[in-house]
């Protein structure tokens, strides 16, 4: 936390039991990569089936330019607003409690939704290896149950102890892909990779006269809603600006250090898979590296990206359970909901009802095995927070500009990043919309009742003079 930051619970009573501050860049790095990762080895290639395989790498370059400002963007208000909750504890002080609490049911249902996809996965590849090893017929549902208690367990029992974890198995995940990579010997083209016959799709004459874009760039544009699924969650690393020991270093360069490793990590997938995978097959595989792994022949790369595979659901499930969880507590804490969310775990210092709050809700959407629905409710409600980002940061800027407060970091190039933030927004709703349409309208009626409930139920148990917890001066205007 910042030097003139002090929480909410301290301001009200100094005595209360508070989240420990543990964590340095190290944590920070694994918690945003670690829940993001997955979307290399899952999700992404969803992409392929919108826009065809060269529709999913402009996909993925394009929304990676949206992470890139949405990480400039978190960096420098987070390490300034050093809060539990994250976009949430911004927009308590740069908007109001309506958008506040907006944002925090973002945060918590993207998050959720991410580690239910995850935990599903997990269960289905469970069963996938036990059907290798000669069992068929393995129900995943109890392994889906295991993985989401085992991880509930270990953020209840701390957060560094979680998030060391987390670091450990998204290292090897990440190392993973590098050593498929360099198995399929990429400076010898045609060996092993055979790009040249994966990519000759004949496009559809009404539809694309480009080749290698089988839907034209009404495709490509498809191809953006799945093309989150490569980066997204980065932004949760702002969840832990409570509990990291210097905000304004470890946030920065904790998520700038995350965005860089997935940028790698996704140009090598798409360029593995793309050389190994039928575009067909690609656009509706499970685990499309793992699948890769099995085209090499190489008994090792295929235990390596199984084990991998594996690794990246849980330590993205694992970092979710830390991200909803603290934007739970955060809004409990607030009043925003009940004040039961707010309690602390005297001996681990973990919100550790929020934690067990959260678990039947991912254990159901795991349940279902409904993965492009489940992720699509994810990046939906990502996207909704991401549209607030850039009007977050200018109303910051105008209320407190540059050299009034201190910021551990400056977004560079104001309003630029901005402004591309919030044209790509608009743009990936409209590839939403053109594959999910009816579930896009139910999301968006779904959070206009709950701003309703907000305002006509538990607006009036908001005490807003304690949501001002940071030692500033007054805001220009005011």
């Amino acid at each position: 936390m910042s030097d003139s930051a002090v929480t909410a619970t301290q301001t009200a009573n100094p005595n209360a039991i508070n989240l420990k501050k543990v964590l340095g860049p190290v944590h920070v790095w694994a918690l945003g990569v670690g829940i993001v990762l997955v979307g290399e080895f899952m999700g992404w290639n969803y992409s392929v089936a919108k826009g065809g395989a060269y529709g999913s790498l402009i996909a993925c370059w394009v929304i990676g330019l949206l992470y890139t400002c949405v990480a400039m963007i978190d960096s420098e208000i987070t390490s300034t607003v050093a809060a539990a909750g994250g976009q949430y504890a911004q927009a308590k002080h740069t908007t109001g409690p309506l958008m506040a609490f907006n944002v925090g049911i973002y945060l918590v249902m993207a998050y959720t939704m991410l580690e239910a996809a995850d935990v599903l996965v997990f269960g289905d590849l469970v069963s996938i290896g036990a059907g290798e090893l000669g069992r068929e017929g393995v129900d995943p549902k109890p392994f889906v149950f295991l993985a989401v208690a085992v991880l509930a367990w270990l953020n209840y029992r701390g957060v560094f102890m979680a998030l060391s974890v987390n670091f450990l198995i998204t290292a090897v995940a990440f190392f993973s892909i590098i050593i498929l990579w360099v198995g399929v010997q990429p400076f010898s083209p045609g060996e092993i990779t055979q790009h040249a016959e994966m990519l000759a799709i004949v496009p559809l004459p009404e539809l694309s006269s480009v080749q290698g874009l089988p839907y034209g760039w009404l495709g490509v544009l498809a191809a953006f809603q799945f093309g989150t699924w490569y980066y997204l969650g980065i932004e949760g690393t702002c969840q832990a600006a409570e509990e990291v020991r210097s905000a304004g270093r470890s946030l920065p360069l904790g998520t700038m250090s995350g965005m860089i490793t997935l940028l790698i990590a996704a140009s090598l997938t798409w360029w593995i898979c793309a050389g190994m995978l039928p575009w067909d097959y690609l656009g509706q595989a499970l685990a499309p590296l793992y699948d890769a792994s099995k085209m090499t022949g190489s008994n090792f790369l295929v235990v390596l990206l199984w084990v991998a595979t594996v690794f990246s659901a849980i330590a993205s499930a694992n970092g979710c359970i830390n991200d909803a969880s603290r934007a739970w507590f955060s809004m409990g804490r607030d009043r925003y909901l009940p004040q039961w969310f707010a309690a602390v775990h005297p001996r681990y210092r973990t919100p550790y009802r929020s934690i067990l709050f959260l678990i039947p809700i991912a254990v159901a959407f795991g349940f279902t095995g409904l993965l492009a629905q489940t992720i699509t409710f994810s990046i939906v409600s990502g996207l909704l927070g991401y549209t607030f980002m850039p009007i977050n940061l200018t109303k910051f800027r105008r209320k407190w500009p540059l050299g009034s407060i201190k910021r551990g970091f400056v977004s560079p190039m104001h309003p630029i990043p901005a402004i591309v933030l919030m044209t790509l927004c608009v743009l990936t709703f409209f590839a939403v919309f053109l594959g999910f349409g009816t579930q896009l309208f139910v999301m968006i009626g779904f959070y206009i009742f709950i701003s309703l409930y907000f305002v006509y139920r538990r607006y009036k148990y908001v005490r807003r003079g304690d949501q001002f917890t940071m030692a500033w001066p007054k805001p220009q205007g005011y």
